[in-house]
């Protein structure tokens, strides 16, 4: 009847049905490796930014990681496979291991989850586990699984405890959060005080220690660090190393004491495939060990700073009500269920209550069993380093130069440092946290300072630098209010579209020197960088969102193909024979854009409604309009001939411009601290921090400037800065006016009428 489906005689012809089981292993063992890969990720990461207790960035507890691990683990649950050799048997073993790194591994993740999500990632890790647990149980009675019962048994022992310690740590982090919000806000309320009393400090010192109080604060509160802390991570860093040692023992009793163990003779359906998940999923193993491991020296460290120290017992058997408080609020609570009988209602609450007695006892159980651990962690990891101690002694006895120079450095730095104890924020029993991070000198903002430093956007400071003038005068002469509107209302300006509006006509003058162009385009392409990064901070409602846009697509063009809106520069540049009929040409390209986009759009509604949300081509349009027109004022005010005076002209204006703009960076500085959210506060900071070291030379260049008295609100709109202009616009206009009543009428193009 066919090779496939039934055979000759009419039974089921399964000789194809163990053909793609080599392929079927391929797959685990690619899944096992991207589990090695991502913990190792994560282990170099800590290595890198000095943080031991190995935060989860890349192999964290998610559907994601879940799916794959689920892939990783398919030798566990495979029920009716069979696996005769040492490698086969090995490879149960090692999959039922890889759980347990796993789950060690991904702990401090838990922290950075929402109630909801941390829900469902512990219902999903449950299901995982105990459908493992139980399968490998049916093996072990089947027969599937018939060396390493004694490992098999032990692992599923610590599979079950590492399920409980990871659900009931889970229960206490909306409770930590909550506190250590509460915390952060006071500490936050404290520093800004503190900062508002120093009013004579220089800006740079100023911010750079607000960061150093910010970065402890946020630090300490990381949700990842305050769980990589804690007793219950003690245990499963302890826990982990414990089943990757048991892996490892048993690989190499079976390969060296080969007596002692009997195999069956046979092949696995999976073939050499075997071999290949076992070396993926030790490497895997010892791999994801790394960061449990030391996560668990690094938390011993932080209850035990001093060498030697006495250890209250006391201390030992309190739990922290942090631990049980969200399940005593739970016993509290009224029930969801809305239950009309009165018998029933009591006898649901009583039960609930019965139940969660019964989880507040395995959660003081849990945590009592961990600091067990923690307490005999910390007795003999104590007198190890107590004895490192004592040998790092002798050593220098025997260099008393070196001891020396140690001793006058230490003299030589006394009391400089910024007291930040008062900012370290720690949970109820973590007195020794504050001494750790003293000690230890965690605030990292110096490193980080440094690292900012070697970043200095030297084009940008050359920018800066070519202006001389007192108070941005270039911010209020870019665009005149003589200058006619092109409609009925003007749109709002950002700080980007001006700047690259004025290097569109910049670049665009005939005969500059190319070398003067080139460097004039890469010191504003780096300036806008920062230019973004202070819009994006400011603009929070997105009010300026459009002509932001309109700012990045019209430079891109003039970039990287010396355009402006499909008007070749390179060409308008050749064809002029001075500046005034470059600035021409521009004023009637963008008029004639203008009313092409106006008449395009006007039935869409975008011109009806709001200005800033006009379409990005009728913003650029409008911006090189007054730009250019205001520019043809100048000129002909000032009696600016040349292209090369009008070429400097252009640079210190953007010059005036970008400085003002970036006169805001120490609030966009002060207000990252806050404005992201709990999860990401810490890398928020960092990223504050280095941000300060490579704008440090911007920060002196502009605080030597004349800066207007402007509130913070106003300085971060250019329109504001514009409107100190706006009254001397106003008199020349009146002026202007009344020369012009005597004499010949102008065209009617450039007339305007201020009300």
């Amino acid at each position: 009847m066919g090779r496939l489906g039934c055979s000759i005689d009419g039974n089921l012809n399964e000789e194809k049905f163990s053909e793609p089981m080599p392929w079927i292993g391929i797959y685990v063992a690619v899944a096992s490796l991207a589990c090695a890969v991502s913990m190792a990720c994560d282990a170099l990461h800590g290595f890198r930014q000095r943080k031991f207790w190995f935060p989860c960035k890349w192999f964290s507890l998610n559907a994601t990681s879940l799916t794959i691990i689920a892939v990783a683990v398919k030798f566990s649950v495979d029920l009716n496979t069979a696996m005769p050799r040492r490698q086969d048997q090995l490879a149960k073993l090692s999959s039922a291991t890889l759980i347990c790194t796993v789950m060690g591994n991904t702990m401090p993740s838990l922290g950075t989850m929402d109630t909801k999500e941390l829900f469902m990632d512990i219902i999903a890790l449950g299901i995982l586990v105990i459908t493992m647990i139980v399968n490998i149980c049916i093996q072990l009675g089947t027969g599937v699984i018939f060396a390493f019962w004694k490992e098999h048994a032990f692992i599923m022992f610590l599979m079950l405890v590492f399920l409980v310690i990871i659900s009931f740590s889970a229960l206490t982090v909306p409770i930590n959060k909550q506190y250590l919000e509460r915390k952060y806000n006071k500490k936050y309320e404290l520093a800004l005080k503190e900062g508002s009393n120093e009013a004579d400090t220089p800006v740079v010192k100023k911010l750079k220690e607000h960061l150093m109080k910010h970065w402890v604060m946020a630090h300490t509160c990381s949700p990842q660090f305050v769980m990589g802390r804690s007793v219950t991570c003690v245990a499963s860093g302890a826990l982990c190393l414990l089943s990757a040692l048991t892996l490892a023992q048993t690989m190499l009793r079976s390969y060296l004491m080969p007596w002692s163990f009997k195999f069956c003779k046979g092949e696995s359906d999976y073939k050499w495939s075997t071999t290949l998940v076992l070396v993926a999923q030790t490497i895997a193993v010892a791999v994801g060990t790394i960061a449990p491991a030391l996560r668990w020296f690094t938390a011993i460290n932080f209850r035990c700073p001093s060498r030697g120290k006495k250890i209250c017992i006391n201390k030992i058997f309190k739990v922290e009500r942090y631990w049980i408080q969200m399940l005593e609020e739970l016993k509290e609570c009224p029930s969801v269920f809305q239950i009309p009988n009165r018998p029933c209602r009591k006898l649901f609450h009583e039960s609930k209550n019965k139940c969660l007695n019964v989880c507040i006892g395995m959660q003081t159980g849990i945590v009592l069993a961990s600091k067990v651990i923690q307490f005999i962690s910390i007795y003999f990891v104590s007198r190890i380093l107590l004895f490192c101690d004592c040998c790092l002694g002798l050593l220098k006895k025997f260099r008393p130069n070196c001891n020396i120079s140690d001793e006058s450095r230490s003299e030589s730095q006394p009391s400089s440092k910024l007291d930040l104890s008062r900012f370290v924020l720690h949970l109820e029993g973590e007195n020794e946290l504050v001494e750790i991070i003293m000690k230890n000198n965690c605030d990292a903002t110096d490193h980080w300072m440094r690292k900012g430093k070697k970043q200095q956007p030297e084009h940008l400071l050359q920018l800066l630098k070519q202006s001389n003038s007192q108070g941005f005068k270039g911010v209020q002469d870019f665009d005149s209010y003589l200058v006619p509107c092109l409609d009925i209302v003007e749109p709002p300006n950002c700080w980007a579209l001006p700047v690259v509006t004025l290097t569109t006509i910049a670049v665009a003058l005939p005969n500059i020197k190319s070398c003067f162009v080139k460097d004039l385009r890469d010191r504003v392409h780096e300036s806008l960088m920062y230019v973004k990064i202070v819009e994006e901070n400011l603009d929070v409602k997105g009010d300026l969102l459009n002509m932001r846009k309109a700012a990045d697509s019209v430079w891109l063009q003039v970039d990287l193909h010396h355009k402006w809106l499909d008007v070749n520069l390179s060409k308008l540049s050749l064809q002029a024979d001075s500046p005034k009929e470059i600035l021409e040409a521009l004023v009637d390209a963008a008029k004639k854009k203008y009313l092409e986009q106006k008449e395009t759009y006007m039935n869409q509604c975008y011109i009806k409604e709001s200005t800033a949300k006009w379409p990005i081509k009728v913003l650029a349009s409008n911006s090189m309009y007054r730009i250019s027109q205001t520019i043809l004022l100048n000129c002909q005010s000032r009696n600016i001939q040349t292209s090369e005076r009008l070429f400097e002209v252009l640079s210190v204006m953007i010059s005036d411009i970008v400085g003002a703009c970036l006169t805001n960076i120490p609030r966009v500085i002060s207000q990252n601290c806050l404005s992201s959210s709990f999860e990401e506060r810490e890398e928020s900071v960092r990223n504050t921090v280095y941000l300060l070291g490579k704008s440090e030379k911007i920060l002196k260049i502009i605080e030597q400037k004349g800066i207007p008295s402007l509130h913070p609100e106003q300085m971060a709109l250019i329109d504001e800065w514009r409107s100190l202009q706006k009254p001397k616009d106003r008199l020349r206009s009146i002026l202007s006016t009344s020369e012009s009543s005597s004499a010949t009428s102008p065209s009617s193009e450039f007339c305007l009428t201020i009300e």
